[in-house]
């Protein structure tokens, strides 16, 4: 017998959720490696976070989230080349 019930949608909401608790976890082992000095694992991790925080701007169309993790990108790797 066949069911009538298809699988249920994934929504750009269901991704974001996901997303945003994944990128927040990612930056708190960013946080957490910096304050143990685990240099570069910190800013890999960080970007990591800052890149899931963007795409999350991008699926909501906020232009703030979107604005700062740009910065926040330009500002790591003007930190990271100058040391």
């Amino acid at each position: 017998m066949a069911s009538n019930v298809l699988p249920p949608q994934i929504t750009k909401a269901d991704i974001a959720f996901v997303l945003k608790w994944m990128a927040s976890i990612i930056q708190i082992m960013g946080y957490s490696a910096t304050a143990f000095g685990l240099t570069p694992w910190n800013i890999y991790l960080f970007f990591i976070g800052l890149l899931g925080w963007f795409t999350v701007g991008v699926l909501w169309n906020d232009r703030a989230i979107i604005l700062i993790h740009i910065v926040a990108f330009f500002a790591m790797i003007a930190g990271y080349i100058s040391s």
